[in-house]
C-alpha cells in the first residue's frame, strides 16, 4: 500500500506557490539600477536620464543610473550579463551590443543569450560633421578628396562596431572611397579629436554635435537617416546626395539578464514606455533630434534579431575588424 504524505507535507506544499507569487508581486522592494554602457552626456545617457523620473513613478522605487563605459559598450553589458536575474539590474545599451561578439574576441558572455531585450527606448539620427574651417563644403567635396587620396583622410567614430562606425563604412563602400578609421572611446572623445584636427569627419549623435554646429564650430554635411532633421533643416541627408535608400541610425535598448521573470520584464517595459512618453523627455529629445520609442517587448525582440543579422552581414562583407 503506498505511503500517504504526512500532515506537515500536506500543509506546506499548498502554501509554496502563494508565497512565491507574493514575493514576485512585491518587486521592486528596493532601488533598481540601470547600467548605461556609455559615458555621461551622450546619446545613450541622455534618454535614460530624461526617462528616469517617470520610470521611478511607475516602479515606486528609486532608479539608480550607473555609467560603465568601455570597449564599445561591452564593459557595461558584461556587468549586467553577470548580474542576478532578479530584476534589480537592467542595461541601457546602443546598437553596438547586438554585434560586439563579431568584433571583440574573447567576450566572456554572448549578448543575445545572456541578455533579454525589454524595450526599444529611442532612435538617434547621426550627423556627419567636419570642423567649420574644413575645406570640404559638401559631402561630394569630402568624398572626391577621399577618392583622390586613398587612405590619407582620417575619420573618427565613438568605437569600433558602433553605428557611428558602421554608417561611414557603408557610405564609403557605396561611394568607392576609403580612409583611415580612428576609434575613440565614446562620442565626446571623437568630437574632441575632430576639433583637435586628429580626424577630418565623424558621424556623431546629435546631442554631441548639433550644439557645436549651431555655435559655428562644426559644419554639418549630411544626415544619416532618410529624413532631414527638424532642428537642422539645412543639412541634406546622405540619400539626397547620391545614395538613394541610405537610412541608418543609432538606437538605444533596455535589457535585463536572461532568466528574469516575465512579470518583472513587463514592469520594466511599462516603466520604459512611461519614460519615453514623459512630456519633458519628448520635448528635450525632440530638440536634440532623437526619437523616443518605448515600444513593446515582442516588437523589440524582433527588431534586435533583424538588426543583429543585417549589421552582422555588413561587418562580415566589409571585413570590419576590432581595433
Amino acid at each position: 500500500m503506498p505511503r500517504l504524505p504526512g500532515r506537515r507535507a500536506l500543509l506546506v506544499a499548498p502554501l509554496a506557490l502563494p508565497l512565491a507569487a507574493r514575493a514576485q508581486e512585491a518587486w521592486p522592494s528596493r532601488p533598481v539600477r540601470i547600467v548605461i554602457s556609455w559615458p555621461p552626456g551622450g546619446g545613450a545617457d541622455i534618454p535614460v536620464r530624461l526617462a528616469a523620473p517617470a520610470m521611478q513613478r511607475v516602479l515606486g522605487q528609486p532608479v539608480v543610473l550607473e555609467n560603465r563605459a568601455g570597449a564599445s559598450g561591452s564593459v557595461g553589458a558584461g556587468v549586467v550579463a553577470q548580474a542576478a536575474p532578479d530584476g534589480y539590474t537592467a542595461l541601457a545599451d546602443t546598437a553596438a551590443g547586438a554585434w560586439n561578439h563579431l568584433l571583440i574576441p574573447g567576450l566572456p558572455y554572448d549578448f543575445a543569450s545572456a541578455l533579454t531585450p525589454v524595450s526599444l527606448l529611442a532612435r538617434s539620427p547621426l550627423l556627419l560633421v567636419v570642423r567649420a574651417d574644413d575645406p570640404a563644403k559638401s559631402l561630394a567635396d569630402l568624398l572626391a578628396e577621399m577618392r583622390a587620396k586613398p587612405e590619407q583622410v582620417a575619420w573618427g567614430s565613438s568605437g569600433t562596431g558602433t553605428a557611428t562606425h558602421l554608417a561611414p563604412v557603408l557610405m564609403l563602400s557605396l561611394a568607392k572611397a576609403s580612409g583611415n578609421h580612428v576609434s575613440y572611446r565614446g562620442g565626446a572623445a571623437s568630437i574632441a579629436g575632430l576639433l583637435a584636427g586628429d580626424c577630418r569627419f565623424v558621424f556623431s549623435t546629435l546631442p554631441q554635435s548639433a550644439p557645436l554646429v549651431k555655435e559655428g564650430r562644426l559644419r554639418g554635411l549630411a544626415v544619416s537617416t532618410g529624413q532631414r532633421i527638424a532642428s537642422l533643416p539645412e543639412v541634406p541627408t546622405v540619400a539626397e546626395q547620391g545614395f538613394p535608400g541610405f537610412d541608418m541610425y543609432d538606437w538605444l535598448g533596455l535589457y535585463v539578464p536572461t532568466g528574469t521573470p516575465a512579470p518583472i520584464i513587463a514592469r520594466w517595459q511599462e516603466a520604459a514606455a512611461a519614460g519615453m512618453r514623459d512630456a519633458n523627455a519628448i520635448q528635450r529629445m525632440g530638440e536634440l533630434g532623437m526619437l523616443p520609442v518605448g515600444g513593446p517587448t515582442a516588437e523589440f525582440r524582433a527588431f534586435f534579431a533583424a538588426q543583429r543579422e543585417s549589421m552582422g552581414r555588413l561587418i562580415r562583407d566589409q571585413g570590419v575588424k576590432a581595433e
